[in-house]
């Protein structure tokens, strides 16, 4: 399975920014860490391992990108405007640094996201606010809440980067074409969270498929389950 590393200064970001990327060719699949992790954790916990075949097989490419989580959400000694703004920054640098560069690597112009927990809102959040970029989101226990981190701070960048609120007044035909999984299971402690971005997808009569798994922690095991299970709905050709 080809590996190769990355490092680059982000404009949008000032500051150098790492990412694996796994195999030779294929769909591209951007895949998110979890809260606070790094470049390398979906290798390191084995999510890469599980999707070994489809890279093997030159059926999908794999772009894992570092988090700015410690930047952004969970950095307490800043104020919540900034916090927000540092993750806006980062938006645009997965929007403008990666997937504008390979999208075109399929005819649809279009990649796919996906992620655990934290990581699953990146994807979820991503895909919402850019939908003509992406054909398939892959969310694995995420949770979709963004307030909880900004001590009660509000402004529009916090609204537009919340799925639950800024869904209701979406209208990018896009977003109905989109491939959605929001996986989960009964014993998630973000299951919760599932049901109530699965209800507000309904509302809105945007197809998506609520994966509920039975007896499983938010955990790697069954990420690893879900991930090339998810990725097979894929359209390779």
């Amino acid at each position: 399975m080809k590996e190769e590393y990355f490092k680059w200064y982000s404009p949008n970001l000032n500051k150098e920014i790492e990412m694996l990327v796994f195999g030779h060719a294929g769909y591209p699949v951007i895949l998110f860490p979890t809260s606070m992790g790094s470049y390398h954790e979906n290798k390191d916990m084995g999510l890469i391992e599980s999707a070994k075949w489809y890279v093997e097989q030159g059926l999908i490419q794999i772009f894992c990108p570092d988090s700015i989580d410690k930047d952004s959400f969970y950095n307490k000694h800043i104020h919540p405007i900034h916090r927000i703004e540092n993750h806006v920054r980062y938006d645009k640098m997965i929007c403008h640094e990666i997937v504008e560069k390979v999208k075109n690597n399929t005819p649809s112009g279009k990649v796919a996201v996906a992620g655990c927990s934290f990581g699953g809102y990146h994807a979820a959040n991503f895909a919402f606010r850019h939908p003509g970029y992406v054909s398939h989101m892959f969310s694995m226990s995420g949770a979709f809440d963004i307030k909880s981190f900004l001590d009660g701070f509000h402004n529009d960048d916090v609204f537009y980067n919340s799925p639950e609120d800024y869904l209701y007044g979406l209208e990018d035909p896009e977003l109905w074409k989109m491939d959605i999984v929001l996986g989960t299971s009964n014993w998630d402690i973000c299951f919760d969270a599932n049901l109530k971005l699965s209800k507000v997808l309904s509302q809105r009569n945007i197809h998506h498929w609520l994966d509920i798994r039975q007896d499983k922690n938010h955990d790697w095991p069954i990420w690893k389950e879900m991930f090339p299970h998810y990725l097979s709905r894929i359209k390779f050709f």
